[in-house]
């Protein structure tokens, strides 16, 4: 027998609404002033996906205004499935960020996985190739077995997605922090190629042109997958298993190049296409017909399912992956149906253009739900939330610098290699497949990520970025530093940086101080994007990141792409002979609040940031990439997390090579973190003119040697440490945490 569903009265007085997330006054909203009469429980359904944080931006819209969204460069700006920013010749790069928290901490290997799944199929459903993927992850500390779980699982599901499909994972970041606990972060990026012709539209236009489904089934998995995004989670509350989607990325590879065939043979019958991703079937239909200003009718019987008896409320929710919805010219769907075939996937017509601006599906030849398309997808409130400064800004802002205790200057280099945000992350990013596709020129490990455009003498630098810490002590000077060493780690490979997407990983936006996060470090995120010509072009949100009413860290995920207009220009970051100068770009100052070394030594983060001046950053990051495209540069390396000893031992490893190098600082500020600087080399025939070009910009501090020493000597004390030995200490680290 099948249950029957609530009547719209028994929604009404049961208030079954509040279960999905609606509260009472958009209950009112929707049944009063939108369609004077009670929604029935199909209707209410997808009021309550499509008004999601997830879907709707209810809470976060008047923060994402205050985003740079153009540029010379930019074709296409957020509001499509991904941003597009031209690389000349006709050429253009897309990218998009999105996150997959929820999912990945109830089911961390689905969760992981339909995260890359999704994210690839926003990249194709522009007409771009997609070429790369990267991630960024966030865990607990490396101490529980839960964490060291969650870390295997998730990192298994993005490898085993993407090295399925054939997309290399080239790049990302891994940090490690107490309040990811209980939520971890799993951000995908993924970066495709296109040619600005066939640039695609998600739109549904033009009056009886038919509405085509493409792609694997529609079975009952993922379901309210919006809102379970949109959750905090509560220990000891079971957790939505059936909001957790699960993917195939055998089915996403043909269906990728089934789309791709499409638009690029067939582009005079597509209109538009659009993924099925948050809220499966009703926004990608919806938000199709409400950009184009049409309305729409769907036939539910005609939905490929892969379970019986499923109702229309299940069919229009489901987040199955592997999907795509189509608009076709009238009278073209055989042939639609031919090229998919082909590719052994369904594509069915499962509705039509109106022009009436109304949205009305059918079930067993009744109307089962009609609604104004823009009520889905325009109209959800957005909200002027109440923000408060959290009392811990005053707290540390009126507290000490800190000043850390350094006896053995060798020691401290030793155990900071060894924390597990520091240490090295091979033991994960080997997992993944770096070479399929034979593109990529600079592998994991060094500060971004290299792709050489075939056919051109171009590449392109990609890269994630986002010190939390910095944004716990500081969210709008922690904003500006995210953007910053996004962008540092692009100038440090090579490459002109272009534009951002972002993941903005938060707590609850209903309380004051998360939203008052959010709102602060939006005011840094965007000044950094100005100063430094990076328009965010693409992203998402992520609210309600909270375990127990604790958030997390705000942590807004900076994933950049650069331009490195030639080949010889691409940089890496290791020492490259003995004999090479080693400079210092940028000062250093005692900047150790939010730092490693703080968090190591006093086991927490406290204190006012560092100073932080934007036009110093420019004016560093343009000398350095001046000094690149002069072909003065052996190696550049950014100084971030551990500070300048820190950059210069990473720098020695991969040659084994020793150093030389003396520094007119207290021994301690080997391991600040100031921003806005670099470790570069320079040949010995190349200092004249490398010192000419920077005035005082950059300090010679030392030599590359042949020894397997690194020596640093600084005020009254040095740093002597073997590079082998420091080596194995920094990959070994997480390894042996994981045992």
């Amino acid at each position: 027998m099948m249950k029957l569903e609530p009547t719209a009265q028994e929604i009404k007085e049961q208030r079954i609404y509040a279960e999905w997330g609606l509260t009472d006054e958009e209950y009112r909203l929707i049944s009063e002033d939108i369609l004077g009469r009670m929604p029935n429980y199909t209707e209410t359904g997808l009021f309550s996906v499509m008004w999601s944080e997830h879907c709707s931006y209810k809470n976060s819209k008047p923060v994402l205004r205050k985003f740079p969204t153009e540029g010379p460069q930019v074709l296409q700006g957020p509001g499509e499935g991904a941003g597009i920013v031209d690389i000349g010749d006709g050429q253009a790069v897309v990218f998009k960020a999105e996150s997959h928290n929820h999912p990945s901490a109830v089911e961390p290997y689905e969760g992981a996985a339909t995260g890359v799944g999704g994210i690839i199929r926003d990249i194709f459903s522009m007409g771009a190739r997609p070429i790369a993927i990267l991630d960024s992850l966030r865990f607990g500390e490396l101490n529980t077995p839960r964490t060291k779980y969650l870390v295997e699982e998730i990192v298994a599901g993005i490898s085993g997605y993407g090295n399925c499909i054939g997309i290399p994972t080239v790049g990302g970041e891994v940090a490690f922090d107490h309040c990811y606990e209980g939520n971890p972060l799993v951000n995908a990026m993924c970066v495709g190629l296109m040619e600005h012709k066939d640039i695609q539209k998600g739109q549904a236009k033009g009056v009886g042109n038919s509405i085509m489904y493409v792609g694997a089934k529609t079975g009952r998995d993922g379901i309210h997958g919006a809102t379970f995004a949109s959750e905090e989670f509560v220990e000891g509350e079971e957790q939505q298993r059936s909001a957790v989607q699960v993917g195939d990325p055998f089915m996403e590879k043909l269906l990728l190049e089934a789309c791709l065939e499409l638009i690029l043979d067939h582009a005079e019958i597509l209109v538009g296409i659009q993924d099925m991703g948050a809220a499966g079937l009703v926004s990608s239909s919806s938000e199709m017909a409400s950009k184009a200003g049409s309305g729409l009718k769907l036939y539910l019987d005609d939905v490929p399912q892969r379970e019986t008896h499923m109702t229309p409320y299940e069919m229009m929710l489901s987040e199955s992956q592997e999907r795509m919805l189509i608009c076709v010219e009238q009278g073209h769907e055989a042939e639609v149906v031919e090229l998919f075939k082909r590719y052994e996937l369904d594509a069915v017509t499962i509705g039509e253009v109106t022009d009436d601006g109304l949205y009305r599906l059918y079930h067993h030849d009744v109307e089962v739900a009609n609604l104004p398309v823009d009520a889905l997808a325009e109209d959800a409130p957005v909200y002027q939330n109440e923000k408060r400064e959290p009392a811990r800004i005053k707290e540390f802002a009126a507290m000490d610098e800190y000043q850390p205790e350094v006896k053995d200057a060798s020691e401290v280099l030793l155990q900071l290699l060894q924390q597990p945000t520091i240490a090295s992350k091979r033991m994960i990013y080997e997992t993944y497949d770096s070479q399929v596709r034979t593109n990529t020129v600079v592998r994991p490990g060094s500060d971004a990520a290299v792709l050489r455009v075939r056919g051109t003498q171009k590449a392109l630098a990609m890269t994630t970025d986002c010190n939390a810490r910095y944004l716990y002590l500081n969210p709008e000077i922690g904003g500006q530093i995210a953007v910053a060493e996004a962008a540092r780690n692009i100038v440090a490979s090579g490459g002109q940086p272009l534009a951002i997407t972002d993941c903005l990983n938060y707590g609850s936006p209903e309380k004051p101080e998360g939203f008052w996060e959010l709102w602060t470090s939006a005011d840094g995120i965007s000044e950094a994007c100005r100063t430094l010509n990076t328009p965010v072009i693409s992203g998402n949100v992520s609210m309600y990141n909270e375990t127990n009413g604790k958030a997390i860290y705000p942590t807004p995920m900076i994933g950049m792409v650069g331009l490195i207009e030639d080949l010889s220009h691409i940089t890496t970051q290791e020492f490259k002979q003995a004999g090479d100068l080693i400079y210092v770009v940028g000062e250093t100052s005692n900047d150790f609040n939010g730092s490693e070394l703080q968090k190591m030594q006093k086991g927490l983060i406290e204190g006012q940031l560092m100073d932080f001046d934007l036009t110093v950053e420019k004016a560093n990051q343009d000398f350095v990439l001046s000094a690149i495209k002069a072909g003065l540069i052996a190696s550049a390396h950014d100084c971030a997390e551990g500070g300048l000893a820190v950059a210069i031992a990473e720098s020695a490893f991969t040659n084994q090579l020793g150093v030389e190098a003396t520094v007119a600082m207290p021994v301690e500020n080997l391991f600040a973190e100031t921003q806005s600087r670099f470790v570069l080399t320079v040949k010995p025939e190349n200092q004249a003119e490398f010192e000419a070009l920077a005035g005082n910009k950059a300090v010679m501090i030392g030599t590359v040697t042949d020894s397997d020493e690194i020596h640093l000597t600084a005020e009254g004390a040095s740093i002597n440490v073997a590079t082998k030995q420091a080596q194995e200490l920094w990959e070994e680290a997480i390894p042996c945490l994981m045992k």
